[in-house]
């Protein structure tokens, strides 16, 4: 069972969950140390002070931030622990949301929310079937390791996982990584949509949702360690350029048809009829335009460092 990152509540309104949180993925990377090539000792990171040039015992390591090169002001775990602020202890839910109004740019890592006892278990679970019901998520704040989060509360398998979530000033302007202005036709969009259908599939399990790089590290290690010779590096396919757009997508078509054992006979893909020109229109009478205020949206405040 993974350990608990951090206990407090979760408050809705006038109704408060308690939970502990505990990280809901794991990392299954292969790790590396740094040695000394000539004798293979290992090679690590020392913490030293810089005015007494000694090595420092962990117990002797404090936080501070630094006022000027003179002064530093020490900040201790009670005093962050102890911060004038509601999201330190809780993690407020301020508004339910659709889903598909979120951009999935903001949205991070993910935690599992678990009740903290029998207290706990009625209004979790009330939270569980709520959230569920209304198919929405709950938009968040929480404040953890230094900072206040924006978070996205959701269900899944009868369990709430809270999202770390980026704030809207953290998301880059892409306005300047645009391509040039191109032209696309229907064809080709029809081209595009069908080799999407070739490879839809209903969930993202098999093989080739597998991490291969990890898997390839492993090989490299236990052929160095039984002194036999490295796996072979394929050669990568070397992309020829796209001069032809249509055939290009038709191939792919093909090969994606291949892989999975389909059927592989053409794919259909037609242009769209030409749309009959309009029949030459009566003036219509001009409809009385109704008054609209528009409202001004709401200014965020600026966010504390």
């Amino acid at each position: 069972m993974p350990r608990t990152i951090w206990s407090g509540a979760i408050s809705f309104g006038l109704v408060t969950v308690p939970i502990n949180v505990v990280s809901a993925t794991e990392d299954h990377s292969i790790r590396f140390h740094q040695y000394h090539l000539p004798d293979q000792g290992r090679v690590r990171y020392r913490k030293v002070c810089e005015l007494e040039d000694r090595e420092v015992a962990q117990e002797e390591i404090g936080k501070g931030y630094e006022l000027s090169a003179t002064q530093v002001i020490p900040i201790t775990d009670e005093d962050l622990s102890n911060l004038p602020l509601p999201t330190a202890k809780a993690i407020e839910i301020d508004a339910f949301v659709p889903l598909e109004s979120v951009d999935p740019l903001k949205i991070a890592e993910g935690y599992y929310l678990q009740p903290a006892g029998q207290v706990a278990a009625k209004p979790y679970k009330l939270l569980v079937k709520a959230l569920s019901r209304s198919a929405k998520v709950a938009v968040a704040k929480y404040a953890w390791s230094g900072r206040e989060r924006l978070g996205l509360l959701r269900v899944r398998d009868d369990v709430l996982v809270l999202h770390a979530m980026r704030w809207p000033d953290e998301i880059r302007d892409p306005t300047g990584l645009l391509p040039a202005p191109a032209e696309v036709s229907e064809q080709e969009i029809e081209g595009a949509l069908a080799l999407m259908d070739t490879m839809t599939v209903d969930e993202l399990e098999g093989p080739e949702f597998q991490d291969r790089y990890t898997e390839a590290i492993a090989r490299i290690i236990e052929a160095k360690r039984e002194a036999k010779p490295l796996p072979e590096t394929p050669a990568p396919e070397q992309p020829a350029p796209v001069l032809d757009l249509m055939a290009a997508l038709q191939q792919s078509v093909q090969k994606a048809k291949t892989a999975r054992g389909q059927d592989t006979s053409p794919a259909e893909v037609h242009e769209l009829p030409k749309k009959k020109a309009a029949a030459k229109k009566q003036p219509a009478k001009k409809a009385a335009a109704k008054k609209t205020t528009a409202k001004s949206p709401p200014s965020r405040q600026p966010r504390s460092a």
